[in-house]
């Protein structure tokens, strides 16, 4: 499986709460994290089972250095990552007591990935995973690769802030299953907010082979050719929602990359993201392929 996408440093600050507009309030404690949505995603899939190679681009900084290396402690092969003079992207990450989180991310090296960085061939038949914390020029390319080689892509098409309705249009197009929030589901559809995300699933999959929309502690839903289909999510004991789309992605592709049919896909990433949720973290957090298989069959 190619995951294509943002590696970034999380900077976590845990506190009771957000601060308001003008407003200091003082935090818990803090710390540093591997993260970025594809490198995220990367270690979330090779975790639930699946061989990844990586492509993703950073600096030649301290925090370049310390992603490579978390990367590659996991067996992720990362020969195809650039590095470049542009300073390595941050996130910077307030969660607060409930666990809910609020992220400005900095792209930094990730914006220097460009079509020219991607291989001259790319495997057959294979799965790629991407999202839009890199150029979507890039992502654009990637995919076009992939499906002329018979591959399938999975477009996160997040985040989606800020995306013009061509684009969007050209993304849709360019996806065989797309994976999206709520938010991202209504921005893609050209809604303020979604009112009902079985007929949203609906829309989005047509011409597709799916469309999965994450509803956070209401579950999932997803739509193909076979129909709307829902499922809850699993109750645990939540202590930081970070990397739970992220987990999800990753646990979906690679159970894909299996052979799972796409339900069997959608539970095993249903319960890798609500995994995630019970620690803190986005990478550190991401579950093992036995421990997803332990929550889906007690």
């Amino acid at each position: 499986m190619i995951v294509l996408g943002s590696a970034n440093m999380d900077i976590v600050a845990r506190t009771e709460r957000a601060p308001a507009a003008g407003e200091t309030v003082l935090g818990r404690d803090y710390a540093l994290y591997p993260g970025g949505k594809g490198a995220n995603q990367a270690v979330a899939a090779r975790r639930a089972g699946a061989a990844i190679n990586f492509i993703g681009c950073l600096g030649r900084d301290a925090y370049g250095e310390a992603l490579v290396h978390a990367l590659t402690v996991e067996a992720i092969d990362c020969a195809a990552t650039i590095r470049t003079a542009t300073p390595t992207g941050i996130a910077i990450i307030t969660v607060e007591a409930g666990g809910e989180n609020r992220i400005i991310v900095i792209p930094g090296a990730n914006h220097d990935l460009t079509p020219d960085h991607l291989p001259p061939a790319l495997p057959p038949a294979t799965i790629l995973l991407t999202q839009l914390e890199i150029p979507i020029p890039t992502v654009l390319a990637a995919a076009a690769r992939v499906r002329a080689a018979g591959g399938t892509t999975i477009l996160n098409a997040s985040p989606i802030a800020g995306i013009d309705a061509a684009t969007s249009t050209r993304l849709r197009a360019a996806a065989d299953i797309l994976l999206v929030n709520e938010t991202e589901a209504a921005a893609l559809l050209g809604l303020p907010h979604l009112n009902d995300a079985a007929q949203a699933a609906a829309s989005l999959a047509a011409g597709h082979r799916a469309a999965i929309i994450t509803l956070g502690a209401d579950g999932v839903v997803w739509a193909s050719e076979h129909g709307t289909f829902a499922l809850k999510c699993h109750d645990v004991a939540v202590v930081d929602t970070t990397g739970c789309g992220d987990a999800f992605a990753g646990g979906f592709a690679s159970a894909l990359e299996r052979g799972a049919t796409l339900a069997e896909a959608v539970a095993f990433g249903n319960a890798a993201g609500a995994l995630a949720a019970t620690k803190p973290g986005a990478q550190p957090a991401m579950p093992s392929q036995a421990e997803i298989t332990a929550l889906l069959t007690n």
